[in-house]
């Protein structure tokens, strides 16, 4: 039996910092929920085109820290897990592009004191790539990560989420490459836009500070993923959307999916999900569909998106 999407009557939210461009909520106001046409799983479109209402991150954020035993395991599962790439020649990484703070890698001798700074607070036994240099580069790949905090982030849940979390920002954290991070639940939240430079730790400590929220607007997430890649020039241009596609509020988002060059879906099976859906959106995003019962599966799945 399908699942009727609660209704949404005003725009979702948007947590940002500083201001982004606007995003759409909904792209098909002609398709309706009753349409026979649909395929099982997902939903039928609900809300006409609305802009998203932008606030500040910080209105999120709880203020206490999270749990110092959650904290401690996100960490631990972020130092094992590595990305295996293919080896890729770094010449045609420099260029006469838009300079930009990266990882030293033996080029420029431009050092950004304060993204250092900030990278050494997380590592008190720093390596050479803890230091932040400035070097004009031709952006290779862009990638954002759509991960659906929806529900508590507890359990297997965290540990998928932090490892995946942990193994892109860490393989997308130089080179000319691009990463941006999207939380989304029935209202979403840009933790991290493509061209800022923000140390992995930050970035899990930031995300499991998000409070539980109820509600899974799949098209949402989409939406915001969809208008942040688009700001890339990249010639490559990937999306990967951590979730377990239980999609109960807000339009379908199988409506999204096809507005990106590249969508691919890690789909958390360790509890309720919807492979119908995952499907119909990895197909309809020109991607593949990854299923991940464990974070001990981020590893693999990723390897296999990113060496594609």
């Amino acid at each position: 039996m399908r699942r009727k999407p609660k209704r949404l009557d005003v725009a979702p939210d948007l947590f940002t910092q500083g201001a982004g461009p606007p995003v759409v909520a909904e792209l098909n106001p002609q398709r309706g929920d009753d349409d026979p046409a649909l395929p099982p799983g997902g939903q039928g479109v609900l809300v006409t085109a609305q802009k998203a209402r932008q606030r500040d991150l910080a209105e999120l954020l709880e203020n206490a820290q999270p749990d110092p035993a959650v904290v401690s395991m996100a960490h631990a599962i972020a130092r094992r897990l590595s990305v295996r790439r293919r080896p890729r020649d770094t010449r045609a990484e420099r260029g006469s592009g838009a300079l930009v703070s990266m990882p030293y890698a033996y080029r420029s001798d431009d050092i950004d004191l304060d993204r250092t700074i900030e990278m050494l607070a997380e590592r008190p036994v720093p390596e050479d790539t803890d230091v932040i240099v400035r070097e004009r580069t031709s952006s290779r790949r862009a990638a954002v990560l759509i991960v659906d905090v929806s529900g508590s982030m507890r359990g297997e849940k965290m540990r998928i989420a932090a490892a995946t979390v942990a193994a892109l920002s860490t393989d997308l954290s130089g080179a000319g490459d691009q990463l941006a991070l999207v939380a989304f639940w029935s209202d979403a939240a840009l933790l991290k836009g493509l061209t800022h430079v923000t140390p992995p730790g930050k970035l899990l400590d930031t995300m499991l500070r998000i409070p539980a929220r109820g509600l899974t607007n799949v098209g949402f997430g989409l939406s915001v993923g969809a208008a942040e890649l688009a700001r890339s020039a990249a010639r490559r241009r990937t999306a990967i959307l951590l979730t377990d596609a239980v999609h109960n509020a807000g339009p379908d988002p199988r409506d999204l999916a096809g507005r990106f060059p590249e969508l691919h879906v890690l789909l958390e099976t360790d509890g309720e999900h919807d492979l119908p859906l995952g499907r119909d959106l990895a197909r309809l995003g020109h991607g593949t569909l990854h299923q991940v019962a464990t974070h001990r599966d981020v590893a693999p799945a990723l390897n296999r998106i990113l060496n594609r």
